[in-house]
């Protein structure tokens, strides 16, 4: 007798693919289900219920270590909602620091197109502040408080200074 969905009944019940659903038995985030007679995984409304839990703690942007973390205190009866709480606001003071380094990055990128003509020029502040990575633009950035603005001015000069030889 079939008990349970099979890991296509699963996946679309879940919204987890079949791929990730082996790859978290693999990595035990999920229990192994038990087999059918042919040897198909079934899976009971338990391990869909996780699996929609990783699902949402995972479009969360929770790492996997966390969801496991999640998940042991999803199933202790016993927690306390401040270890979960902790857990959670461990998350989101990561997620800040991703958005700043992100914000950063947006900027600094705006600020280089904003320097580049566009035109058929073969000069580009973009390929030079890339080309100079490394080769004291870091000094120059750290000096202007850790904006870009050295950094667009930088390849403006090696711009100038490049169609000046030319």
């Amino acid at each position: 007798m079939n008990i349970g969905r099979n890991i296509g009944e699963a996946a679309q019940a879940s919204g987890v693919s079949a791929k990730m659903i082996r790859h978290y038995e693999s990595i035990g985030l999920l229990a192994p289900p038990p087999r059918s007679e042919g040897g198909y995984r079934r899976y009971d409304e338990r391990a869909v219920h996780t699996l929609r839990f990783v699902r949402r703690a995972r479009n969360l942007g929770f790492s996997l270590d966390e969801i496991r973390g999640l998940l042991s205190l999803w199933h202790d009866r016993a927690r306390a909602s401040a270890d979960v709480k902790a857990l959670t606001l461990r998350h989101v003071a990561d997620l800040e620091q991703r958005i700043a380094e992100l914000a950063a990055m947006r900027d600094t990128l705006r600020q280089l197109a904003e320097a580049c003509s566009g035109d058929a020029r073969p000069d580009c502040p973009i390929l030079a502040d890339m080309a100079q990575a490394g080769f004291g633009l870091a000094a120059e950035e750290a000096d202007a408080g850790g904006n870009s603005d050295g950094a667009v001015q930088a390849c403006h000069r090696h711009g100038e200074d490049s169609t000046a030889a030319s």
